[in-house]
């Protein structure tokens, strides 16, 4: 007995102003598991022009299918009303009920998902959304399934009590007469307008977040948030202070396009007093601490410079992803020669001499 689903395509869709796109997969059964290897479909070369039109904004939504073993164009869209009001219309009448979606065919989309985004521009794409039926990928159910990332994990009454509790302990009310030093560090309070801007820094709002350290009110402000590309990164790095950096770091690694988050921590030598020295090595811990837990920020890695020039573009991708040293074989030891040594020497003991003297 032959079993049948219902064919599924790629779609995009224009999100609101200011975010990038969002692709979405729909199919009636539930999708295949990701292949890790590629097909070798392409983009036909009318798929790749409407790509480049559809980034400045001109079509709301573009159905990709797989004819042929290509990549081509199954419907478009321009805009027409707000993206909200345009969402419902467009896409649901794309999703067809009765048409069959065979498992070769998900696992061809499900293996060409990778080739797609990449035609398509990685850094375009803000959201995936998967569904088995009409109403995961609706409106409703894309505004779902924003909820469900934003909403906190699981946790049972006691799991809950435990994370305020460590929260608690971390963002403690410090003061002169409060300040307490700890193995850790010290935990200066983070100031609103910091706070705010890490977390459009995790959001993916902002890609560089500068902080420094009022040693006078004894609180972490934020310095500035510019736009800031790779090749612009040294230029950020004061030379007569220390400052905490977080950059999210755009850039491919094996065929992938990835947003890392580094933060860099800057102190330029002795240019700066001991006290400062001192609070901003003390501060750097328990700052990396509340990042992690409250914002649930993914740092992929922590750095310390004492000037910009250090930041290469070559040396930041060995900082995110180091070279795997190969395995270096042991020394093994050469055979001796092959054939005879000559007569073996018999070695007598002390008592085998006396019995032959006697």
């Amino acid at each position: 007995m032959t079993r049948r689903g219902r064919r599924r395509s790629g779609h995009f869709l224009e999100p609101p102003a200011g975010a990038a796109r969002c692709t979405q997969r729909w199919s009636r059964e539930p999708a295949a598991a990701a292949m890790s290897h590629q097909t070798g479909i392409q983009a036909t070369e009318d798929v790749k022009d409407i790509f480049a039109r559809a980034r400045n904004g001109k079509y709301r939504l573009l159905k990709i299918s797989i004819e042929n073993e290509k990549l081509v164009i199954g419907s478009c869209r321009e805009p027409s009303d707000s993206w909200d009001q345009d969402y419902d219309s467009f896409v649901l009448p794309l999703l067809e009920d009765k048409q069959p979606c065979y498992v070769r065919q998900k696992m061809l989309y499900a293996a060409t998902r990778a080739t797609l985004k990449k035609e398509f521009g990685g850094g375009h794409i803000k959201d995936e959304v998967f569904g088995t039926v009409k109403e995961d990928v609706s409106l409703h159910g894309y505004k779902k399934y924003l909820l469900s990332q934003s909403s906190p994990a699981p946790l049972t009454a006691a799991e809950e009590e435990l994370r305020q509790i460590k929260i608690n302990e971390v963002q403690s009310d410090v003061s002169v007469d409060t300040k307490h030093q700890t193995l850790q560090g010290v935990a200066f309070p983070i100031s609103r307008e910091a706070f705010q801007a890490l977390e459009k820094l995790n959001n993916r709002q902002l890609n560089y977040v500068q902080l420094e350290i009022d040693i006078k009110n004894e609180i972490i402000i934020l310095a500035n948030t510019i736009n800031t590309e790779l090749k612009d990164l040294p230029k950020r790095i004061p030379k007569d202070a220390a400052r905490y950096h977080f950059f999210l770091y755009k850039h491919s690694h094996e065929g992938d396009y990835l947003e890392s988050i580094v933060f860099i921590y800057s102190m330029p030598g002795y240019t700066c007093s001991i006290r400062e020295r001192m609070l901003y090595s003390s501060c750097k811990s328990p700052l990396l601490e509340i990042v992690e837990r409250q914002l649930q920020m993914d740092v992929i890695r922590k750095i310390e410079i004492d000037n910009g020039d250090e930041l290469t573009a070559d040396f930041l991708y060995e900082e995110v992803h180091p070279k795997q040293h190969a395995h270096k074989q042991s020394f093994a030891k050469p055979k001796g020669p092959s054939g005879k040594r000559g007569i073996r020497r018999i070695i007598r003991g002390p008592a085998e001499t006396e019995a032959t003297t006697d």
